[in-house]
């Protein structure tokens, strides 16, 4: 039996629900296709429009809904693309400033609620940075709500004109552990180990977009520290990105115990074999998934105190000063010479962890808004 938040406005048929998705970065994407299958599950119908490249890397036709191709971009042809695929929509949640604010244009004034989700604060200098403020009074005034990951951009959408601005925290999707020995991380942590040449030495782990705002310059600094260190712990890190050649270069010219190992699909296995994960970040406003998926996968974390951050990890991270090597340097070496600390980190991550909604809670939260927004209005 259908539920009846399911149905459409009119009760005839099942709810119409259009996700548009702008680049497609590993969080928002991830949060896209698991609010696809849960509501695909509860019997709404879902259309993600996102790049080609975003459904090959997630597979949201996989989860049950329709993919319709439209690119990150505002030229006529993507808007109308768009536009097209929004038409009989009940209503449309955009993901991220840009992909909200290509829905704006392609509605064009239409009368379909428009829900958009913030997952991170877009960051920009000068010029730039003035367009990005009227972008985001644009999609605040034009939203019907706002859903922020985060308190920080709750605030943000209020204070930039929404007239609907709710925390709407997102689940951390499970990520698939494609490694055939997932299943025994007693034999899977040594062979990933051996692997990256951490055997016999501390393994230090830290994942993301190698980005000027993720603080890997500040993590090479906190490595030259770690090189007087015995045994060396040797710090890996997972991502591209545009800082690849000067971080690579530095690695060498300092000879710092850092490997590069570019973008990975097993970032769970990784994670799972190292002694501790690193967030450096100079600016965190959104859910830091490496913060999350660190504390599920029961590692210590070390995190730049930037951000919301505190907001996600409570008292279950060692924080230190954002853009501070040698704080950085010294907790990680305090850490790794206290089994102790550590495990209380663990334990400490394990209860706030379970505070965080599940994939289930989150979609049953954004159902919760959509048939607040599509209920038809009664007489008065």
């Amino acid at each position: 039996m259908t539920s009846v938040s399911s149905l459409s406005p009119h009760g005839r048929s099942p709810l119409h629900v259009v996700q548009v998705l702008g680049g497609g970065n590993a969080g928002s994407a991830g949060h896209v296709r698991s609010l696809a299958a849960g509501l695909v599950a509860r019997g709404v119908k879902v259309t993600v429009c996102a790049p080609v490249e975003a459904e090959r890397n997630h597979d949201f036709t996989g989860a049950g809904a329709v993919h319709a191709p439209v690119p990150r971009s505002t030229d006529p042809g993507a808007l109308a693309a768009l536009r097209a695929a929004g038409a009989g929509a009940d209503l449309v949640h955009a993901h991220g400033l840009h992909a909200s604010f290509r829905t704006v244009l392609a509605l064009g004034g239409r009368s379909t609620p428009l829900v958009v989700t913030w997952h991170d604060r877009a960051h920009a200098e000068g010029a730039r940075a003035h367009l990005l403020r009227l972008l985001e009074r644009r999609v605040t005034r034009t939203a019907s709500v706002v859903l922020g990951a985060t308190s920080a951009l709750v605030d943000r959408a209020r204070h930039t004109g929404a007239r609907d601005a709710r925390l709407g925290p997102v689940a951390l999707p499970a990520r698939p552990r494609p490694t055939a020995d997932a299943a025994d991380p007693d034999l899977l942590r040594p062979k990933v180990r051996a692997e990256l040449g951490a055997t016999g030495r501390p393994l230090l782990f830290a994942a993301g977009p190698l980005e000027e705002h993720r603080g890997y310059d500040v993590l090479l600094d906190a490595a030259r520290h770690w090189r007087r260190l015995d045994p060396e712990p040797l710090v890996v890190i997972a991502g591209e990105g545009p800082l690849r050649a000067g971080l690579q270069g530095r690695i060498e010219d300092e000879e710092l115990p850092v490997t590069l190992v570019g973008r990975r699909d097993d970032i769970p296995d990784l994670l799972a074999a190292a002694d501790l994960a690193l967030l450096p970040s100079h600016r965190e406003a959104g859910r830091a998934p490496l913060a999350q998926e660190a504390l599920h996968a029961r590692v210590p974390l070390v995190a730049s105190d930037a951000g919301a951050i505190w907001e996600i990890v409570g008292d279950a991270a060692a924080l230190v000063p954002r853009g501070d090597g040698e704080a950085l340097a010294a907790t990680v070496t305090g850490l790794l010479a206290d089994p102790g600390r550590r495990r209380a980190l663990v334990d400490r991550g394990v209860r706030q962890a379970a505070t965080w909604p599940t994939e289930d809670e989150t979609v049953a939260q954004v159902l919760s808004v959509y048939d607040e927004l599509t209920r038809p209005q009664p007489f008065l």
